[in-house]
């Protein structure tokens, strides 16, 4: 993995050091809505898988996120797919906004044809976000993922193509 530099953010790979503040991060009360329980997801962040890559979103020296992102590899249907969560003390500034699309730039010049994201279907601001970068929603999952709730929630697919990137 490498660093990759954006016009403000920085995205870096995750290492040891970084452990405590992903789950600082994952644990804040805003992110633990969408992401569940921050020590399950902080060790799926560090797993080695061909294709599946994590980074710490680092503004002037501090990390403010958290980004990854799983390619398939598969030459017929290659694709990836992203994930993100901000810390809330820097929700609003753009910052996810531009760590998406530097991230997106990355894999699109990577040779990936689409980019996949699959935010709760409840989850507005991430939807309008999204939107905002060129994913279109493509379909709804029914009771896609185990909610911190211990419930089921519904996902929403979306996808985008190259050249669609705003």
């Amino acid at each position: 993995m490498m660093i990759i530099e954006g016009p403000r953010v920085r995205l870096r790979p995750l290492t040891a050091d970084d452990r405590a503040r992903a789950q600082e991060i994952l644990a804040t009360p805003e992110v633990a809505l969408w992401w569940g329980d921050a020590v399950h997801e902080v060790e799926s962040l560090y797993e080695v898988e061909p294709g599946f890559a994590s980074y710490a979103i680092d503004l002037d020296g501090e990390t403010v996120g958290l980004i990854q992102s799983s390619e398939e590899l598969d030459p017929q249907y290659r694709h990836a797919g992203i994930d993100i969560a901000i810390d809330p003390a820097h929700h609003g500034r753009g910052l996810g906004t531009e760590a998406i699309r530097t991230l997106a730039h990355h894999l699109f010049a990577q040779g990936h044809h689409r980019l996949t994201i699959d935010p709760a279907a409840t989850n507005t601001t991430a939807i309008h976000v999204y939107t905002k970068l060129g994913f279109r929603p493509i379909g709804l999952l029914r009771a896609y993922e185990r909610g911190p709730d211990g419930t089921f929630h519904d996902g929403l697919l979306m996808d985008m193509l190259a050249g669609e990137l705003r």
